[in-house]
């Protein structure tokens, strides 16, 4: 049997959103809005559904979150 090259799926992980930390600047859901999304009646960024998304793509959510609220909590 021959493996395709690319073919591998990327290894996801679940993201987490630290609500006393949230600041409610939505950088999250912009970068990946399947994932995140922001109450604007609260003011605060929540995770949708399952909450997983491809390892590169959550390092890049966390790095980019202003106050540090978002985290990878498993994968």
């Amino acid at each position: 049997m021959s493996e395709q090259i690319g073919s591998e799926q990327p290894r996801l992980v679940r993201v987490a959103i630290d609500g006393d930390v949230c600041i409610g600047v939505g950088q999250c859901e912009l970068l990946e809005p399947d994932v995140f999304e922001l109450d604007e009646d609260e003011g605060l960024a929540h995770t949708k559904g399952e909450a997983m998304l491809p390892a590169d793509r959550a390092a890049v959510v966390v790095d980019k979150c202003p106050s540090g609220a978002i985290s990878i909590v498993s994968g």
